[in-house]
């Protein structure tokens, strides 16, 4: 019998510490490395390199699109060997090596290649992460866990850009060189992940236990539940209407932001996800997932409504100020939802198939969303993705509830 993890455990005390703070500070730094160069990214291939606007297009849809596959093997595959550790350390490594590569790129097919790999790094990591986070806490505190992990990845998207504000306005850095600064908090993620993240014992499928030389216990690993595939559904539907911030950016240049205050817009969005997801998840731990996502959701849609009446630039401001507490609500809620739906064996590929399913959806999203604003208008775009939002809040609230049996601590 494999020795008690966290799952184990009943305490109510909430103190982030052992794997909560230690993933929690691999996203910070991952996160802070990652946005000293996306914002700048697309400008730097117009720009210098030169590519087509659709070249961007591409290279962040290619991308994304493979982390999104590499989601679901690698969380499938975390449920049947011992260890989650070392996926998740070998994917942030992935990405901290060749993220800062964009510096020395001199075409946008280079970008491409480099980009493909850094999404490589986070399919690998992102399901078994999830996964090994589920297991470092109660049930009882889930949402509050997940909510501190996501509070503390969007406080590095602030931290990046800022820093590269710094490099660039203050030390007189060219965009080269500050991509090459990119790999110092990516470092730090990877040495964090390897010292202090720790491996709780688990039980894996025995054939698999065997032939990694693990001694855990032999059991079967049942198929996902219908309850799991019922919770997901309406988050592939809300996704095909959450089409990608750049559309908010492009809405809030149209309303009169100037192009100098479009990174402080962005700033001051992330500041709001940071302060209001722990808050969030820690709510769905007292009143339940479902009404925080559904929350979420409606409070999304009113926010499309909003840019799509919207007529001044204070007007973007405050909408993007609520954006932000729109992730506060759902993100940590969703997470700790996929891990409530799945027994502790089946974590992984539970949340590999959320990652990748949601991934794969983000695509066509987009690529509608765009069609839409240009054949029709930004309010009508808008709109659309507004409806999207409602329909699936309405969905998921009509869903049953699970059974306690798949609820599992």
């Amino acid at each position: 019998m494999a020795a008690p993890s966290s799952d184990d455990s009943h305490a109510t005390s909430w103190r982030p510490r052992g794997n909560v703070l230690a993933l929690a500070a691999v996203s910070f730094l991952t996160d802070a490395s990652s946005e000293i160069i996306a914002p700048l990214l697309p400008l730097f291939l117009v720009g210098t390199l030169g590519t087509s606007v659709r070249m961007v297009g591409l290279i962040e849809g290619a991308a994304e699109a493979v982390a999104a596959v590499l989601k679901v093997a690698s969380g499938w595959w975390s449920d049947r060997v011992a260890r989650r550790k070392p996926l998740i350390v070998a994917g942030y490594t992935v990405a901290s090596l060749v993220r800062p590569l964009v510096a020395v790129a001199q075409s946008g097919t280079q970008v491409l290649a480099i980009r493909l790999v850094d999404r490589v790094g986070k399919g690998i990591r992102g399901a078994p992460r999830d996964a090994l986070l589920a297991a470092a806490v109660p049930a009882s505190l889930r949402g509050r866990a997940f909510g501190f992990h996501r509070a503390a990845d969007h406080a590095g998207a602030v931290v990046g850009p800022l820093i590269a504000l710094v490099c660039l306005h203050a030390l007189g850095l060219t965009v080269r060189q500050l991509f090459w600064v990119a790999a110092i908090p990516g470092a730090l993620a990877v040495l964090v992940a390897v010292l202090f993240v720790k491996e709780p014992p688990r039980i894996v499928p025995a054939r698999t236990a065997r032939d990694s030389g693990a001694t855990a216990a032999a059991v079967a690993t049942p198929p996902l539940p219908r309850s799991y595939w019922r919770g997901i559904a309406p988050m592939v539907l809300f996704t095909l209407g959450n089409s990608t911030d750049a559309f908010l950016l492009l809405r809030a240049s149209q309303l009169g932001v100037a192009t100098s205050l479009i990174p402080l817009l962005w700033v001051a969005m992330h500041l709001v996800k940071s302060a209001s997801s722990t808050p969030g998840g820690a709510l769905s731990d007292r009143i339940g997932r479902r009404p925080l996502i559904v929350a979420g959701w409606a409070l999304y849609a009113a926010v499309y409504a909003g840019f799509a009446l919207a007529e001044a630039p204070w007007h973007a401001w405050a909408l993007f100020a609520v954006y932000g507490a729109v992730f506060g609500l759902s993100e940590g809620a969703e997470k700790a939802m996929v891990a409530d739906l799945v027994q502790p064996a089946q974590r992984g590929t539970a949340f590999g198939w959320y990652h990748g399913v949601l991934g794969l959806a983000a695509l066509p999203a987009s690529v509608v969303f765009g069609a839409v604003w240009d054949a029709y208008g930004s309010a009508t775009a808008f709109g659309m993705g507004a409806a999207l939002a409602l329909v699936a809040a309405a969905w998921l609230s009509l869903t049953p509830r699970p059974s306690a049996a798949n609820a599992s601590p």
